[in-house]
């Protein structure tokens, strides 16, 4: 039981797969509900700050490198692309709109892109790692039902 809390917990931190992934792999693994959930938004949340701090300075330091550079420069596209939408949505407030964001768990609004954005924006740092905060426990609640709904009807 504890690798499997240990495979939620460390999914939730990969960019792209996020809680989003973790969670319906853990109760896929057995993991609780509940405990998939917690272990899943840490997981998720844990990385945030250091996006916002470090993912953009290493991201354009990196674009024109000959490894790293296609990844580097992805990554500031999809950054870029989620800023874009975030203030596409801005009319509510810059915080509604980067938890709205990160909220609704569809591809590429996760914590990671949402977070990134907020970076390469420069939005107040505090504000936006509340935001994705909050997003995350949104998106986490809405995996967790729609998991649990999932493999409650598989196991019948």
């Amino acid at each position: 039981m504890f690798l499997h809390c240990l495979i939620t917990f460390l999914v939730a931190m990969v960019p792209v797969v996020e809680l989003r992934g973790a969670i319906p792999i853990g109760v896929g693994l057995g993991v609780p509900v509940v405990t998939a959930y917690i272990l899943a938004v840490i997981g998720n949340i844990v990385p945030v700050p250091f996006i916002y701090l470090f993912a953009r300075k290493f991201l354009r330091w990196g674009k024109n490198k000959k490894i790293i550079g296609k990844f580097c420069r992805f990554c500031l596209k999809k950054g870029a692309s989620g800023g874009k939408k975030l203030q596409a949505k801005a009319k509510a407030g810059i915080f509604l709109a980067l938890f709205a964001f990160v909220a609704i768990p569809l591809p590429g609004t996760g914590a990671w892109t949402g977070t990134l954005a907020a970076s390469i924006l420069k939005l107040d740092f505090k504000k936006s790692v509340i935001a994705v905060m909050l997003g995350v426990l949104v998106a986490g609640i809405i995996m967790g039902a729609a998991s649990a709904g999932i493999f409650g009807l598989i196991r019948r």
